[in-house]
């Protein structure tokens, strides 16, 4: 890995994964890069679920798949599934968020999301985040707690050896920076 920007070109949605296992040490490299991601108010609004026993991995795919059966068919291959949990943050925290009409906690998820996935890829795995699942499932088979949210699963693997990775199809810098005014670019 050369730098970061590779590392970001490399990592990219995976959604097809080989059946070989994943290491338990990269699965806690994976964790240990989520636990540290920041956090407004370092509230650390989180747990993390990690899911690799195979009766459960198959009814947690299925609960990927979702109520339309349509989505994140996937989900099955991926020999780890991981669900973020979103806790209640520190008070400071939630006020703030009311003053600001902003869900701080949901952002952090995404950011933490985001440092697992990051890690998994510099590792040579793939990762998939899902929000689309059927969470009421979710919770159900990992007794989460009906007032909580599950905002994101994130599904990891290796990929298969012919499993090309994807060129990044993204808009163009010109139309989305902005410098000093968002109506003159």
């Amino acid at each position: 890995m050369g730098n970061f920007i590779d590392l970001i070109q490399q990592r990219q949605s995976d959604r097809k994964y080989s059946p070989r296992p994943v290491e338990e040490e990269k699965l806690l490299l994976c964790l240990e890069a989520g636990r540290l991601a920041p956090s407004a108010s370092n509230s650390q609004p989180w747990t993390f679920v990690l899911i690799n026993e195979p009766a459960l991995l198959k009814e947690m795919a299925k609960a990927a798949v979702g109520p339309l059966k349509s989505f994140n068919k996937f989900a099955k291959q991926a020999p780890i599934i991981l669900a973020i949990v979103m806790e209640k943050p520190k008070i400071i925290t939630e006020v703030g968020g009311r003053i600001k009409k902003k869900e701080y906690p949901l952002i952090d998820v995404g950011i933490t999301a985001e440092h697992i996935c990051l890690q998994a890829a510099e590792l040579g795995l793939g990762s998939c985040m899902l929000g689309w699942f059927d969470e009421e499932k979710v919770k159900t088979l990992l007794s989460i707690p009906e007032e909580k949210n599950v905002p994101l699963l994130i599904t990891l693997g290796y990929t298969p050896e012919d499993y090309k990775q994807r060129k990044k199809i993204r808009k163009n810098f010109e139309s989305i920076v902005k410098f000093n005014n968002y109506q003159h670019g």
